[in-house]
């Protein structure tokens, strides 16, 4: 491990420095504008997908938390919930848009909408909201603190206090008693001191990042969906200690802390691979064909089954 971390920190170095020579007011941009990394379009389906598929609408995001699995759909906006167990009819949560990112928040899930609001939606289907401007997409608890990533207004929220000096905080990752955050156009991440008024040590995060997780050893992983990579970093101080090559344009994470897996879905390839992590190298443990465009995946800890969200209305299929 300590080989390949060396190499991984050269490789780090050797980037910074062309990023350096091309603009020099931004280290960690490789160019004067980055357009952000999107999924792949996924090709019609050559394999039929592993277990069953519930019909479901266009799918933005997906997360399991109280005994159910939230699918947030874009048209109309609004959130399915599924009994983890045996997903039937769902009970459907009207959204006033459409959400960018569903977060498990104990047994709530939170659905962040970009218009401008953040709807807290329990396991009965019953909710309540609050108004938060400046685009909202992300959200994060952190050491009692509420974190919410403003990406019009390019900064983070925590409570209140303001951290600034982030051009676009995409992702928020809680990480012990502070965070990371994910810059999707300069595929970077910063640390984040939720009481610092701006972002810790930065570092280029392949050639298009566009999610991240964590896991219990307080590791961040990163897909890279452009590079085709999946990476790995410490916290405390920022150090990548892992690139690890994964064709297939990765996007969709999700982590099962009981089992040390990271699922990841490849929208190239029309598949979700399931990775050990528990020790210093992924180890493949799973690859499963899905349905097509699968942007979104989330895992429940307590059974193990997964659940792939189609991002174009291919429905949301249950693994396990």
């Amino acid at each position: 491990m300590r080989r390949l971390a060396a190499v991984v920190l050269t490789g780090a170095v050797l980037v910074s420095g062309c990023a350096a020579e091309e603009n020099p007011a931004d280290p960690l941009q490789l160019a004067a504008t980055l357009e952000p990394a999107r999924p792949a379009v996924s090709p019609e389906q050559s394999a039929t997908p592993e277990g069953r598929v519930v019909p479901l609408g266009r799918a933005t995001s997906v997360a399991v938390a109280g005994g159910r699995v939230a699918v947030a759909v874009a048209d109309p906006p609004s959130v399915a919930l599924y009994p983890v167990h045996t997903p039937g009819d769902p009970v459907v949560v009207p959204l006033p848009g459409p959400a960018e990112r569903l977060v498990a928040v104990g047994d709530a899930v939170e659905a962040v909408v970009p218009a401008g609001v953040v709807v807290t939606i329990r396991p009965d289907g019953s909710t309540s909201q609050r108004a938060v401007e400046g685009g909202p997409v992300d959200v994060a608890r952190v050491d009692g603190a509420t974190l919410v990533a403003q990406r019009d207004l390019k900064q983070v929220e925590v409570d209140g206090h303001v951290v600034r000096g982030i051009s676009s905080p995409d992702r928020l990752v809680a990480v012990g008693d502070a965070a990371v955050v994910l810059d999707r156009p300069r595929s970077a991440v910063f640390d984040l001191d939720p009481a610092a008024d701006g972002p810790g040590a930065g570092l280029r995060a392949g050639d298009g990042a566009t999610n991240a997780v964590a896991d219990r050893f307080g590791r961040v992983f990163v897909v890279d969906t452009r590079g085709g990579e999946l990476m790995a970093f410490s916290t405390a101080p920022l150090i990548m200690r892992l690139r690890y090559p994964l064709p297939g344009a990765p996007y969709g994470m999700a982590y099962d802390e009981a089992r040390d897996l990271v699922w990841i879905t490849l929208t190239e390839r029309n598949e979700v691979v399931g990775f050990d992590v528990a020790g210093g190298e992924p180890v493949e443990k799973h690859r499963f064909a899905t349905v097509r465009q699968p942007d979104s995946v989330a895992v429940d800890p307590g059974s193990g089954r997964v659940f792939v969200a189609s991002g174009d209305g291919r429905g949301m299929q249950v693994i396990g």
